[in-house]
């Protein structure tokens, strides 16, 4: 790690690109972030060039977590045990397997008591 505990959701990225103040404090020393997030962030269609390179920049700033074979078990352990989309199961698992603590706005993740979560009001 890093040296922050933190991993970030896709929606985290998002409301810091639009200037959000209440999730600033998330960046003050570069946040771990899923691959799944760098794929959603990124993965946008119709996106203008400009666009990309601050979206690139922002995930140039974040380490990016790989989907390790404990990630993906995790993944599947959590799909067999609650109703969450496979994205959702990813991110999930990446926090619980790093020792992250998960900063979110998706409230279906208080339904993983294994996770350590911080729930953002948006």
């Amino acid at each position: 790690m890093n040296g922050n505990n933190y991993l970030l959701d896709t929606n985290i990225l998002l409301y810091a690109l639009k200037g959000m103040a209440d999730v600033r404090l998330y960046f003050d020393i570069p946040p771990s972030v899923s691959i799944v997030t760098e794929i959603e962030i990124l993965g946008v269609k119709e996106m203008k060039e400009t666009e990309i390179k601050i979206r690139e920049t922002v995930i140039e700033y974040c380490q990016v977590i790989p989907i390790s074979n404990s990630i993906k078990k995790k993944a599947i352990e959590l799909k067999r045990k609650i109703k969450i989309a496979v994205p959702d199961a990813l991110i999930a698992a990446t926090a619980i397997e790093g020792g992250f603590t998960l900063v979110t706005a998706d409230k279906g993740f208080k339904r993983i008591k294994e996770l350590s979560l911080i729930l953002i009001e948006p």
